[in-house]
């Protein structure tokens, strides 16, 4: 079986899907195709693997093929060495993992001169051979034999300690010990982590894990990331040790090593056994040790990296994908107070048309001639939307514009309040500069906040993911894996949703199937010179974008009020020869089958198939000639923030508030309810049910009720819970300086398993997040303080 065909056998495996597809899937890839077509164009070819698949699909795809890449180096280099068995050469073709690879490749690998080397050099291999195979011999005896000044061994414990060099380099190197013992460390060993003496004060925000123990291969993305940190900032020290160890006469693994060699350790009536003993302990100690902590501490990295990608992805996902408040004129206000609130209007196609900056608020307190500017433009612009910035001065700024609504009654105004997040980023950047050449920094920022009000996905898109303000620990990650999937996940978020293309602007096209910034270009160069695109073919005139490229974006682009009516849909050009088939067989002009539910629906789609294109793509065309163009994305709502709650000295525990999810992790939801401050809901506190992941409740962008359970004001951190019915009381809630926080998790008692309590650590980890546990954290913490 060629290498290929295993990397196939093996994804269709890990994917629970049959070796065809996963052949087919690698051939569309291989050949250019992008997940977003493949999935929505080529179901018939691939069995119908959707876009989560296939994106899984791709990345483990790189890895095996890395991972064979390496194989056949690691072959290569033992050959040439003349140390290739056919017995070393099966185990390294049946090595699954590249640390598996690596584990056998190490005693084979080109290394600086060990001690165990030049121990061999001078002739000190039978010596150790010798006492590890008879352990009756005495070691100072036989090693007297071995003396040799000329090379380097001046006595018997020279010559001892190089065999004892040789044997230990021997063991470490011995792949399935060093695999069985990181395994048991994985499995069983604990992640220690303890205050370097003297940074208490300075790593305060550390406190959680000063004296912290808890499973290793259980430790959440959140807390280990936080303790890297730790780490990394000289405050905290880590460790991963097994249970029991201090206590034991015997480390385990040191037994784990004697096991695996048939060495004794319980034996002391033979002349080498000390020796042995000594061989042992320093392989473990020096040997490997440092090895493996270092490999499982990265593995505990690379985990907790990519559940924390993960999470950045899903929260990207649904910030994208929030719903659109759609083409209205709208007036953007990036507040502001000593340099004024900076004003962008911007018409229903999100063009530029007007810009001022007023002074409403302290030091110059112009009130009413902002309210007097505001009206103008509104009513200049004939504006329906108000989309106020959440920096600085929102909540007042909040109250200029609902005074402005009341004033301006009949014109059936509307305020909502929009994340600035990212904004001051695109505004500076190079590409708001190309678009706005003349237009202060500032108010490029307030254009893109209007933007973002009408259209979050065409907006968000021109910003750098990692400063739309939706990750956990985004700077401790891999930057290039984190940028591999926030890409992919704005590529499938603009494709699912689709791009007017008459409209879009370049940084939008450029995420389109098949296109690159170039192509993007390309086109909207073609737009201004010759007007709106009249049907998708005219995209083969566009410079350097061929039939390949044609094939890969035409779907995904929509022409409103074109030539074809299909051309607003999602039905791709190559299969228009089906809906003419529909049509002609139905009797029908094809216009009069778009929007036709009730015909369409006495369509089956098995009449229809041909060659090309199967049930799954004719099933695909008929909802889609239902609802052509439609947009999976929710229809529009904002939060209604409460009057009077402005800032975090506002709050009560018990106040029940409407609030926008802002972000989603592992240990619960940040919801913003209009006081700068976004409030964390613990997981524990999301739902009356048993809840695993909190994206199963919420999601960003969502609007939710939430009630206040405590307030820590020096701190700046807020308890919410979304369990309406829980009583901040009976928690003891705080609004002074949230004592409630003070010291939580910390009376838990410590258990040998390190896991501090279980669930009870995570509740912990939540505390340090600046959450709060629920009834049922409070339950088990009680229980524990009487225990």
């Amino acid at each position: 079986m060629d290498a290929q065909t295993q990397i196939t056998q093996r994804l269709a495996e890990e994917l629970a899907v049959r070796p065809n597809q996963v052949a087919a899937a690698v051939e569309l890839l291989d050949g250019g195709a992008t997940v977003p077509f493949i999935s929505r164009y080529r179901k018939e070819v691939t069995g119908g693997l959707d876009d989560s698949q296939l994106r899984s699909l791709e990345e483990r795809l790189r890895y095996l093929r890395e991972l064979e890449e390496r194989r056949e180096a690691v072959l290569a280099s033992i050959d040439e060495q003349g140390k290739l068995s056919d017995e070393l050469a099966a185990l390294i073709r049946e090595a699954d993992t590249k640390q598996r690879l690596e584990d056998l490749y190490l005693p084979y690998k080109k290394k600086r001169r060990t001690k165990a080397q030049i121990a061999r050099e001078a002739g000190l291999e039978p010596l150790a051979d010798a006492l590890l195979g008879d352990p009756t011999l005495d070691p100072q005896a036989i090693a007297a034999g071995y003396v040799d000044a000329d090379k380097g061994v001046g006595d018997a414990k020279a010559a001892l300690d190089g065999a004892k060099q040789i044997l230990m380099e021997r063991f470490a190197e011995d792949a399935e010990l060093v695999g069985r013992l990181r395994g048991r460390l994985w499995d069983e060993g604990l992640l220690s982590a303890r205050v370097i003496d003297g940074k208490q004060q300075e790593g305060a925000k550390f406190a959680d894990y000063f004296e912290h123990d808890e499973r290793l291969a259980k430790v959440p993305s959140h807390r280990a990331l936080a303790m890297f940190r730790g780490r990394n900032e000289g405050v905290l020290g880590l460790a991963i040790k097994l249970p029991g160890e201090d206590e034991a006469p015997i480390h385990p693994a040191e037994v784990a090593i004697a096991r695996h060699f048939s060495i004794d350790l319980a034996s002391d009536g033979r002349a080498a056994d000390r020796w042995l003993r000594e061989v042992v302990r320093w392989t473990w100690r020096v040997k490997l040790y440092t090895h493996i902590e270092t490999e499982l501490m990265g593995q505990l990295r690379e985990r907790a990296e990519l559940e924390a990608i993960g999470v950045f992805a899903a929260n990207l996902e649904d910030l994208l994908l929030a719903a659109p408040a759609g083409p209205k004129a709208t007036l953007a206000l990036d507040p502001g107070l000593r340099t004024g609130c900076k004003i962008a209007v911007v018409d229903a196609t999100g063009q530029f048309l007007d810009h001022a900056v007023i002074y409403p608020h302290a030091p110059q307190k112009r009130w009413d001639e902002a309210l007097a500017t505001l009206a103008k433009l509104v009513e200049k612009h004939d504006v329906t939307l108000i989309a106020i910035g959440n920096g600085t001065a929102s909540r007042e700024s909040d109250k200029l514009a609902g005074e402005l609504v009341k004033r301006l009654a009949p014109r059936k105004l509307a305020k909502v309040m929009v994340s600035e997040a990212g904004a001051s980023v695109y505004s500076a950047s190079e590409l708001a500069a190309r678009e706005f050449p003349d237009l202060d920094v500032t108010i490029r920022g307030a254009v893109s906040i209007a933007r973002r009000l009408q259209d979050p996905l065409a907006e968000l898109v021109k910003i750098e993911p990692k400063s739309i303000g939706v990750g956990q620990y985004q700077h401790d990650v891999s930057q290039l894996q984190l940028s591999r999937s926030l890409e992919a996940v704005i590529e499938d978020c603009v494709n699912a949703v689709g791009v007017d293309l008459n409209m879009a602007s370049g940084a939008l096209l450029a995420r389109v199937s098949g296109l690159t910034p170039a192509l993007a270009e390309n086109i909207v160069l073609r737009r201004n010179a010759e007007g709106p695109f009249r049907n998708r073919r005219e995209l083969l005139e566009v410079g350097r974008l061929g039939p390949r490229t044609f094939e890969q974006c035409a779907g995904f682009l929509r022409i409103m009020n074109g030539d074809n009516p299909l051309d607003a849909s999602a039905v791709h050009p190559e299969a228009y020869p089906v809906v003419a088939r529909i049509a002609e067989r139905g009797g029908r002009e094809l216009a009069s089958l778009i929007g036709d539910g009730a015909f369409l629906k006495t369509l089956k789609p098995a009449d229809y198939v041909d060659d090309t294109f199967g049930v799954p793509t004719v099933s695909d065309i008929l909802k889609e000639l239902d609802k052509p163009g439609r947009d999976p994305r929710p229809e529009f709502r904002a939060a209604e923030f409460r009057e009077g709650v402005e800032k975090l000295s506002d709050l009560e525990p018990g106040m029940i508030l409407e609030g926008t999810v802002t972000n989603v992790t592992h240990f619960g939801a940040f919801v913003d309810v209009g006081v700068h401050q976004d409030g964390l809901v613990h997981i524990s506190a999301l739902s009356d049910k048993f809840v695993d992941d909190p994206r199963q409740v919420v999601k960003a962008g969502d609007i939710v009720k939430v009630k206040v359970m405590e307030v820590d004001i020096e701190r700046k951190r807020i308890g919410m819970s979304m369990r309406l019915s829980d009583d901040p009381e009976a928690r003891g809630g705080k609004s002074t300086a949230g004592k409630g926080h003070r010291n939580a998790g910390r009376d838990k008692p410590r258990r040998h398993d390190g896991s501090n309590g279980g669930r009870g650590n995570a509740e912990r980890g939540a505390r340090s997040q600046g959450g709060q546990m629920g009834a049922l954290g409070e339950a088990l913490l009680k229980a524990r303080k009487k225990s």
